[in-house]
């Protein structure tokens, strides 16, 4: 019998395991069937005899493979989450004194940078001079989310009472239902004061500061509409979601003033960690600018 083939007898043990008492979907099994195939075949190869031989340094040699073979990063840790599976229940049953894979670091994806637009790219976005209510309505909160660096979710569940236009400043209730103090600059006071006047047309339900045309406090899934048409609209030549105005908004505060700390409070980010990605897009446009200045940047050009 091949080695694969009786590793993978009691790789189906577990399967049967995960099926019946564990209750995972169909999908969610065929993946760990695929991943331990891959696994056991591996193993072969090593004149692996039994799983009580494993040893790290041949799943290292297993995770280095899978690189070579072109794996990704999250590919790789879901088949190695898919053996560290198997040898902790191995552990459970009593079929193996210890898992041998426990100390074996899981590769990090790499993080995707976030996505912004340059200033010029908002001027144009925010040059919405129509003056129906809606379109009023739409201006204001694109202005508020640029002009404070708003989640969706803080700028959707904005109240009245959450104003302060006279210091140009809103209470948002962030993440952990933390709230903060944010300014957000005079042109969005400018526009919130012109929304509040034509509001009440709609005749609102509660105290909520944007509206649906119904009067009620205007969805998530609305302003994702609302900014992704006026994207459109406006020759925005990227797709314009609510986050991206986030994502911008700090980009654009963090070239400039290059106050990491202050980025991250007004971002309502617990961990400076998280804030610390937008560096990475402040040094990508560094590096840029460098590229494009710096005469040893061009040797090699012609």
């Amino acid at each position: 019998m091949p080695a694969s083939e009786s590793l993978f007898q009691r790789c189906e043990d577990y399967l049967r395991f995960l099926r019946v008492e564990r209750q995972l979907s169909p999908l969610t099994i065929t993946n760990y069937q695929r991943q331990l195939q891959v696994i056991c075949q591996f193993f072969e190869s090593t004149s692996l005899g039994s799983w009580q031989q494993l040893t790290p340094v041949l799943i290292r040699a297993m995770a280095a493979k899978s690189r070579r073979d072109g794996l990704k990063a999250a590919s790789l840790a879901l088949r190695l989450s898919a053996l560290r599976s198997f040898l902790d229940w191995q552990v459970s049953q009593g079929l193996l004194p210890a898992n041998p894979a426990k100390g074996i670091a899981t590769p990090r994806a790499a993080r995707p940078l976030p996505k912004n637009i340059d200033v010029d790219s908002v001027d144009q976005l925010l040059a919405i001079d129509l003056q129906d209510p809606l379109s009023v309505r739409d201006r204001t909160m694109l202005e508020v989310m640029y002009g404070g660096g708003l989640r969706l979710s803080e700028l959707v569940n904005l109240d009245c009472q959450h104003l302060e236009l006279e210091s140009g400043e809103v209470w948002v209730m962030g993440k952990g239902s933390k709230e903060r103090r944010l300014p957000i600059g005079k042109t969005a006071v400018e526009w919130l004061v012109r929304w509040l006047e034509m509001r009440e047309l709609f005749l609102p339900e509660d105290n909520a500061v944007f509206i649906s045309q119904q009067g009620r406090r205007i969805s998530t899934r609305n302003v994702q509409k609302r900014f992704a048409q006026w994207g459109v609209l406006q020759g925005i030549n990227t797709h314009i979601h609510p986050h991206k105005l986030r994502h911008s908004f700090a980009t654009h505060m963090l070239e400039s003033s290059g106050d990491l700390r202050a980025v991250q409070e007004l971002l309502g980010h617990a961990n400076l960690s998280t804030t610390q990605i937008y560096t990475h897009l402040d040094f990508q446009h560094l590096a840029s600018v460098y590229d494009a200045a710096h005469p040893r940047a061009k040797r090699g050009k012609s």
